[in-house]
């Protein structure tokens, strides 16, 4: 996650850097690292941010499950985690999914993957 989008997502929340602070657990020091770009936004914080973003725009989302609106085999189905876990709208949030014919283990790659997705931009744009 870029500075930017970073600083998108709590401005996109209305919220000040202490009050996003309070929401990711994180100092507001943190936060004010990641705007400014002297510190990388973990995983764990990315997850979290993307997380909230998902809940709050919930009932503008797709209901249909990743698997059926990419039209995924039957076969990669039955690998990927998101089947297993039913999480097909959350796709974007279980690392080792089946997507675009190979397995993503590592988030940094996940999401450059997801963030070209159709699953995953029907509900970020920031």
């Amino acid at each position: 996650m870029t500075k930017e989008e970073f600083h998108a997502v709590r401005q996109k929340f209305g919220k000040t850097q202490k009050e996003m602070s309070g929401l990711l657990g994180i100092s507001l020091k943190a936060v004010q690292s990641f705007e400014q770009g002297w510190r990388k936004v973990p995983p764990y914080v990315e997850k979290h941010l993307f997380f909230l973003f998902a809940m709050r725009e919930e009932g503008k989302q797709s209901l249909v499950p990743c698997w059926e609106s990419l039209n995924c085999p039957m076969k990669n189905r039955e690998e990927c985690p998101a089947w297993e876990f039913r999480a097909g709208r959350f796709c974007w949030l279980v690392n080792g999914t089946y997507c675009c014919g190979r397995v993503e283990k590592n988030w940094d790659r996940k999401m450059v993957t997801c963030k070209k997705c159709k699953v995953f931009r029907s509900f970020f744009t920031v």
